[in-house]
Parts: structure tokens; sequence; C-alpha cells
């Protein structure tokens, strides 16, 4: 390779060419250690923000809760219906809790063959923290009594147990979302696993959404299915009877399909 050394290069020349390249940036001439411009740099480290007095450090990003898995969990753990009704009472993932009075567990013999599951507490049950005690459950005391049956029974044959999809009121009454029963429905099936009722009834649509995986309960009632693992049958909700007094002879006949399936 030849030489770029000039030896008749003269001074001024040289101290002309010499400040050129200062201008152009040059501020030495030689490294230390040679430099290979092919090879490959590695990369730098992000640079750590320097964290100022006074001034919080940026926030850690959390890992999003599931609270369906939360419910899963904290159901599984309970090993009877006191321990299931603190678990529910502690699940803080739900926003129906913030505005209820009352958590409504159930009501009734947590021995009966029969577990009626409702839709959710109305204001008369967020009062007084018992499912179906408002005019519907006056409805129901009825219709339960016309074939020999009762809440209030000590005999497992003749009593029911009775609990809803939902243990908090929604606000206005209104329908429960599907997130809403979907984070709960572990403690739900839960409850059925510590109940182990014989036959199950699902009142209403919401009841059977969550039981069935559908709605449509002027096309599902009477109709015998299984719901959380047990024999199930799917009833016009009361209050529903009370709006529509014409549905009363199919609920007469639902009745008598549920006292007939349990052999009286």
């Amino acid at each position: 390779m030849e030489s770029a050394y000039t030896p008749d290069l003269d001074y001024h020349t040289a101290l002309a060419l010499l400040e050129w390249q200062v201008e152009l940036g040059a501020d030495e001439t030689i490294l230390e250690t040679p430099v290979n411009r092919y090879e490959v740099q590695p990369e730098k480290p992000a640079a750590v923000a320097a964290v100022r007095p006074g001034i919080p450090p940026p926030p850690v990003a959390q890992p999003k809760i599931d609270p369906v898995q939360v419910a899963r969990q904290m159901a599984a753990g309970a090993g009877d219906l006191v321990a299931l009704r603190g678990a529910m009472a502690a699940y803080e993932h739900c926003e129906l809790k913030r505005g209820a009075k009352s958590l409504v567990f159930s009501d009734g013999n947590p021995a009966a063959r029969v577990m009626i599951i409702g839709e959710a507490p109305g204001r008369d049950e967020d009062r007084e923290g018992r499912p179906f005690v408002g005019k519907a459950g006056q409805l129901l005391d009825r219709m339960l009594g016309a074939i020999g049956m009762d809440r209030r029974a000590d005999d497992p044959v003749q009593a029911v147990y009775i609990s809803n999809v939902l243990p908090w009121r929604p606000p206005q009454n209104r329908d429960p979302k599907p997130e809403e029963i979907q984070m709960l429905l572990p403690f739900l099936r839960r409850h059925v696993e510590l109940v182990q009722p014989d036959l199950v009834v699902l009142m209403g649509n919401i009841s059977c959404q969550a039981g069935l995986g559908k709605r449509g309960i002027t096309r599902l009632r009477g109709q015998w299915t299984e719901a959380y693992g047990k024999p199930a049958i799917p009833m016009f909700h009361p209050a529903y009877l009370l709006r529509s007094p014409h549905a009363k002879r199919e609920a007469w006949a639902d009745l008598l399909s549920l006292k007939s399936r349990l052999g009286g």
C-alpha cells in the first residue's frame, strides 16, 4: 500500500491541511488503541433515570388480577358453609358489594333434598339479609306449601334450601352483568358441592344463565336437565308470576313434576 506521507510537503501547506481537518472536527491524530470499524459494537445498557429528591420514582406496573381466578381459589378453600360465607364476605372484586347493605347467603335447611337457586336479592332481601322474603318470597312459600314443602321444615324430605346466583343486590334491581355472574359463579358451584342436594331448581333466566349457560325461561321451564352435577328443573321466578298470573298454570305443572321426581 502506498504511504500517504509526502516528504516534499512544505510547512505552510501542511499547516493549512491541519487547520482544515480541525475545522472538520478532528481533535486528535491517533488513539491509544486501534479501532476496528467493522466490529459489531455491544449495545449499551439503558440509562437508569436518576431519582431526584422529592420526586417519587415512576410506578411499577402491577400484574393484572383475574377476579374469576381469585374467586375459584377462595371458594375451593372453603370447607363448610360457614367458611364459604366468610370467603364471599372477604371477596373484594365485585362492585355490587360496595352498594349493598347485606350479603344474602341462604335460607332454609342445608340438609334439604331440594336446593332452589334464585337470581339476585331485591330491596327486601338486601334489608333482611335472606333470599326470597318480599312479595316474590311469599308467593314462593305458598307454591312450596301446595306440594307439602317448607323452607322452615326440619325434615329434609319436606325442607328446601334457598340461595341466589348473586349474594349482593344490583342497583335499582337491574339484571346482573355477565362478568358479575362469572366472577361469583365459583362460589355458587362450591355452595352446591357443600350442600349436596338431590335436586336443583333454577328459578328465572339469570339462574338458567349461570347454571346452564343459556336463557329463555319460557322455553326451558319444565324440562329436566343437569346443572352443577345435579338433576335440575328450570322454573318461572315468582316475581315473573306476580307480573304474569297467566303463567301460574305452567308453574303448577313444574311443581308437580318436582314432587313426582322426589317420589311423593
